[in-house]
């Protein structure tokens, strides 16, 4: 236990939805209401009618029977679609928000960062700020005079630090924010998706600031839909959906499977000039595929009305967004005219030799008409690449780069002369 800074056991948070917030009433508002209250009831019952009261029972669980033991030093990232839990699992570990069953037992001085200027108060200065959040993370006076100067120049608003920090931009709070959370040393750092409202060179600095921060032994939990910073700066990922913890290992495992639960069917195609549907690999209603493959996609194209002029595109992206490929096509590359019908379209792409997991995949169409141009794209489908053989699995998980080609290395012995012998005629040349 003593090797555990946070165990979380049957841990569960319920809310009431539906539910209006009363106002404070006066005593002849109460009076009124209770005389008023049977007659409305009454009305109910014969109109079939509700007030509303099964609306104000209506329970929604956010989390629900989370267990989780993340040890000491461990950098673990939380991740999953909007709505699965993430703020509010770190808000309960930060004591913001009361369990409604479990508990979570924490083994350390928590600093958190749940959103912009968290505990900040706008009418003090930028100083004022460090020394009172310094202060609730228990630091003394003088071990914050010590780091003071670090955390003013890491946040880039020394100008600005005897201003109030009601006027400082969204920027510059965060970067305080983030600089005083990370600077005055907490045990445990609870950061959530809030590094997506800084610049690039910002989150490069806050990534390479929790990765410092990690190596001192500290323990780091990370919210974000960013998965190449997960993956760079986590050894140990939890994917929540619908409250409750869905996986728990291993970074590279993490991010497949939430990419698979973002899987998406085909939807029911709306009317339009051109519209994609049933993207199949080969054939086939899978989208997996060996790193080691080359790729034929088929994508089924309906044309309900002449087109004159069209360009087509196949777009694959990484699970961060980024171009894996962009390839266009002119339409009378394919076929003379576009008239209205049902066409089946494939393309062929050589083995990319890509890092194995999840990858997004669609198609678009553009056209080009007197007075208008329309723009059609097919819905998303995930494209899951795997590991050629199982030697290559646990390489690939450890991969950074975004190729996985079978590299050779060669290593030739091009001199037998010491290093000693190769020293003393370099300082002879030298001389």
């Amino acid at each position: 236990m003593n090797n555990i800074a946070i165990q979380v056991k049957d841990l569960g948070k319920k809310y009431h939805i539906g539910a209006k917030k009363k106002g404070y009433q006066t005593f002849r508002e109460a009076l009124t209401e209770a005389v008023v209250a049977p007659f409305r009831r009454a009305r109910d019952l014969v109109s079939g009618k509700s007030t509303g009261a099964a609306e104000l029972n209506e329970e929604f669980w956010a989390l629900e029977n989370i267990n989780i033991s993340i040890q000491k030093g461990e950098v673990v990232g939380i991740i999953g679609p909007n709505g699965a839990g993430k703020s509010t699992l770190l808000k309960v570990l930060s004591r913001i928000v009361e369990p409604t069953e479990g508990y979570a037992d924490i083994n350390g001085r928590i600093g958190s960062l749940l959103e912009v200027g968290t505990g900040f108060h706008p009418e003090l200065t930028g100083r004022e700020n460090v020394f009172l959040n310094g202060a609730i993370l228990g630091m003394r006076k003088s071990e914050i005079y010590q780091k003071f100067d670090e955390i003013v120049a890491f946040a880039e608003v020394g100008k600005f630090i005897d201003t109030p920090v009601k006027h400082y931009s969204s920027g510059m709070y965060l970067r305080l924010a983030f600089s005083v959370a990370a600077h005055l040393e907490p045990e445990i750092l609870l950061v959530d998706e809030v590094l997506a409202v800084g610049d690039a060179n910002f989150q490069k600095k806050c990534l390479g600031k929790m990765n410092e921060v990690s190596k001192k032994g500290r323990t780091v939990l990370f919210v974000s839909h960013n998965m190449s910073a997960i993956r760079t700066l986590c050894n140990r990922a939890i994917l929540l959906e619908h409250g409750r913890v869905k996986y728990d290992g291993e970074v590279f495992g993490a991010i497949k499977e939430y990419h698979g639960a973002l899987k998406q069917t085909e939807t029911t195609p709306q009317m339009g000039k051109i519209v994609f549907s049933n993207i199949v690999l080969k054939d086939n209603s899978s989208l997996s595929i060996k790193t080691s493959e080359p790729l034929e996609i088929g994508v089924t194209l309906n044309i309900w009305t002449k087109i004159d002029s069209a360009k087509l595109w196949c777009i694959i992206k990484d699970a961060e967004g980024n171009f894996v490929l962009h390839h266009r096509i002119d339409h009378t590359e394919l076929m003379e005219e576009m008239v209205p019908g049902k066409y089946q379209v494939k393309i062929y792409i050589p083995a990319l030799w890509l890092r194995p997991g999840p990858y997004n995949l669609h198609f678009k169409a553009i056209t080009n008409e007197v007075g208008s141009r329309g723009r059609y794209v097919s819905d998303p489908r995930v494209l899951d690449i795997e590991p050629c053989d199982e030697m290559y699995e646990d390489l690939a998980a450890a991969l950074v780069g975004q190729l996985c080609p079978p590299v050779s290395w060669e290593l030739k012995h091009t001199s037998h002369t010491p290093l000693q012998n190769l020293k003393t005629e370099h300082q002879q040349i030298g001389s």
